[in-house]
């Protein structure tokens, strides 16, 4: 368990999984929403891993005008099939259409992770990178979950949190970063950080 002691530590972000995964390894923090939107595309002439370090800085430093003193942490996570972003679904069909493309094959879950401690001005971007290889699915099983409404708000379109895991045969990596902030990577990067 990682100390509760660390004062000021905002984290910009409103996913409930981000706020489970600090609180369950002990950190006091703050939860501040970012006022950043996110493109719909992504950055161009960057790779996936710097595309993804980022978003999640531009999250961070879209609250730090309000906690200049403070530690900020952000994240941002995606998921690449052959190199191609895809984001969350924007409605049942395409949830469903992205979900088809990815049964049987692997891809990426990539999460960007930004500390900004705006009084010194002082910056950390990192990123992990997970891989899935997911199951052959059938259209029932697909359609099946698309009525749960799990997808929504989720970069390939499932959770591995939730009833999505049935989709996973197996994964490569942090599973914490597959469910949106790699804590091993944060905890490495905030034990080393001195704001």
């Amino acid at each position: 368990m990682q100390s509760t002691q660390r004062q000021g530590l905002i984290l910009a972000s409103t996913s409930p999984r981000r706020r489970q995964l600090l609180a369950e390894a002990g950190y006091a923090f703050e939860v501040v929403a970012p006022r950043f939107e996110e493109p719909d595309d992504p950055l161009p002439h960057v790779s996936p891993m710097m595309h993804v370090e980022s978003l999640a800085y531009f999250k961070a430093r879209s609250v730090a005008g309000e906690y200049f003193q403070q530690t900020i942490l952000a994240a941002d996570t995606l998921a690449f099939y052959d190199n191609t972003l895809i984001g969350k679904p924007s409605d049942a069909d395409d949830a469903r259409a992205i979900l088809t493309r990815l049964a049987g094959t692997s891809h990426q879950v990539i999460t960007g992770v930004a500390l900004l401690a705006p009084a010194s001005g002082r910056r950390l971007l990192q990123h992990e990178v997970s891989i899935i290889h997911m199951r052959p699915l059938t259209s029932r099983q697909i359609d099946d979950y698309i009525e749960t409404g799990e997808w929504r708000g989720k970069a390939g379109a499932y959770g591995i949190q939730d009833h999505g895991d049935e989709f996973v045969e197996r994964y490569e990596g942090s599973f914490s970063n597959i469910v949106g902030l790699p804590m091993e990577l944060v905890g490495r990067m905030l034990s080393n950080w001195v704001a």
